[in-house]
């Protein structure tokens, strides 16, 4: 890849954006620290986020007020002309992962890295909070990862083939240190 001058747009999809790509959004604004600038959409948005993804961020001290569950209509040329132009594309959910997703603005690169829903966690609030801090821990370590790339010194090929092993990559258990 070229340098870039501008910030990389980044967007993560989920169906719903409810949960998992909020967490995603949120945390690639802050570990990317203006280097990125990410974005979250659904194919089918609830149209609230989930209110542990709320308290957890909020616990973590990220701001949530302008976060919201949208459509990734948002993002796509088709029907928003005023899009940003994406540089990278990453489903975090199976189901969004097999959908056929809207043209999006630039040729962003993509990739999969599919979390388990923390949403479908049943049982006690402190094991619900478990799963989504589970999320939160798997996103985190991966957008750590890709942000750490030497993005202007990898070849598209490389990048890609570096996006999809972040995909695949399993959060070291900091419990077990």
């Amino acid at each position: 890849m070229t340098a870039q001058t501008r910030p990389y747009n980044v967007l993560f999809l989920c169906t719903h954006n409810s949960a998992r790509s909020i967490l995603a959004e949120s945390i690639m604004n802050r570990v990317g620290a203006g280097r990125f600038v990410a974005y979250s959409a659904g194919s089918m948005p609830s149209g609230e986020v989930n209110p542990h993804a709320i308290s957890l961020l909020q616990r973590l001290n990220y701001k949530t007020d302008h976060l919201r569950s949208k459509g990734w209509d948002e993002f796509s040329l088709e029907s928003n002309p005023n899009a940003p132009e994406l540089d990278f594309v990453f489903t975090v959910c199976d189901n969004a992962a097999g959908e056929v997703c809207p043209i999006w603005p630039g040729q962003p690169m993509s990739a999969h890295w599919g979390i388990p829903n923390p949403g479908d966690a049943g049982g006690s609030e402190a094991e619900i909070a478990l799963a989504f801090a589970e999320a939160y821990r798997q996103l985190n370590s991966r957008i750590t990862l890709f942000c750490a790339l030497p993005m202007a010194s990898l070849d598209r090929l490389s990048l890609q083939k570096r996006l999809e092993e972040i995909g695949k990559s399993i959060a070291p258990d900091e419990s077990a240190a």
